[in-house]
């Protein structure tokens, strides 16, 4: 889909969590920049994490144009950047003060929200803000529903995963596991441990290496190395790109995501997830937690939706029993078949950068 125009489009990316910020940003810009021939500036203010993420990327070289994308490093007070005609602000993040004084008001300003399931989503999405300096400051919320603006989905992505495809009738289950520090994960490797089924583990480098090297009993792992203990091998990974991240969770059996990009990479392998979303107070991550679930799996009968609910609650709470985890192995396939199924529905809508174009085709900054 080409955009058909020459404004130039600018997206700041504060990266505040790890790899999450910067891994929906560079699958942003990458997409708006290869699909709709838009000329992207991304502006990233931690350039030595995103050089994990972005291949070939070294901060140390400046401004750089890599897959189409122009990379610059944040704003300071004192430079003086032109601002582009669309200006996207992710998850809040803050426009620089110069840059935001420079705006004018026919300048398109969109926040980027963050993704939730969570039904007030359809009636906030796509609302403006009028600001005080004249431009109006519109609120972009990714979703599930026609009614929002989508999730971020290659073109071809369903059809690519397809290939790599797993049987459930082969007797090592394969799981990949990249979650926060507070999940239980000891606790699931203990009960993987003691099952009677041969289990592989994909340990991404992540915050939760401390934990799975006490449950290892050592002080340091090492990166490709392969743990076993009884029928459970850990296999360690080293940190991997997008693509080969991709790639693991297409080949494996059930996936243990988090936060969002993770967990919307975790939803287009079609393969069975337990995600764990960030900590909030007040439990508003269960609630959050429980409105996906409730929406993704609304085709489940009522056995196999509170297996799943209570695995993803438990893994989100801190805590999990054996029984919880046989309860949703027992029912894997199934659970398979409904999560193929959902995912199929969510392909089937447009994605966030296609309605994202369309958007800030349509709307009219007040003046």
């Amino acid at each position: 889909m080409q955009n058909g125009t020459d404004q130039r489009w600018d997206i700041f990316c504060r990266i505040v969590d790890n790899f999450g910020d910067i891994g929906v940003c560079w699958r942003l810009s990458q997409q708006l920049a290869n699909t709709h021939q838009l000329p992207i500036r991304l502006f990233i203010d931690d350039l030595e994490t995103a050089k994990k993420i972005i291949p070939g990327y070294q901060p140390e070289l400046g401004t750089q144009v890599i897959n189409h994308v122009e990379i610059w490093a944040w704003p300071n007070d004192d430079d003086a950047i032109q601002p582009a005609e669309v200006v996207i602000e992710t998850f809040s993040c803050g426009i620089p003060q110069r840059y935001l004084s420079a705006m004018q008001p026919h300048t398109k300003w969109v926040n980027l929200e963050y993704l939730s399931a969570e039904k007030w989503i359809d009636e906030f999405h796509a609302l403006p803000s009028p600001q005080a300096s004249g431009l109006s400051r519109h609120f972009f919320f990714p979703g599930f529903t026609e009614a929002t603006g989508g999730l971020i989905r290659e073109p071809n992505i369903v059809a690519h995963d397809d290939a790599y495809k797993t049987n459930l009738a082969e007797q090592t289950l394969k799981i990949s596991l990249f979650a926060y520090p507070n999940a239980p994960i000891e606790d699931l490797l203990k009960i993987l441990q003691t099952s009677q089924q041969n289990t592989v583990v994909y340990v991404l480098s992540s915050s939760i290496l401390p934990q799975v090297e006490s449950f290892l009993g050592i002080t340091q792992s090492n990166p490709n190395e392969t743990y076993l203990r009884d029928m459970l091998h850990i296999k360690m990974l080293p940190f991997l790109s997008q693509d080969d991240y991709d790639t693991l969770l297409a080949t494996c059996d059930i996936n243990f995501v988090r936060g969002e990009d993770s967990w919307v990479r975790g939803i287009w392998a079609a393969k069975p997830l337990i995600w764990q979303p960030y900590f909030q107070t007040e439990n508003t991550h269960m609630v959050k937690l429980n409105a996906f679930l409730k929406l993704f799996y609304t085709a489940c009968h009522e056995e196999m939706f509170q297996a799943i609910a209570e695995l993803n609650g438990g893994w989100a709470q801190g805590s999990i029993s054996t029984e919880i985890w046989l309860n949703y192995v027992r029912q894997l396939p199934a659970i398979r078949a409904i999560t193929q199924a959902s995912t199929m529905a969510l392909a089937a809508q447009p994605d966030l950068a296609s309605k994202l174009v369309i958007y800030l085709q349509k709307i009219s900054v007040q003046v």
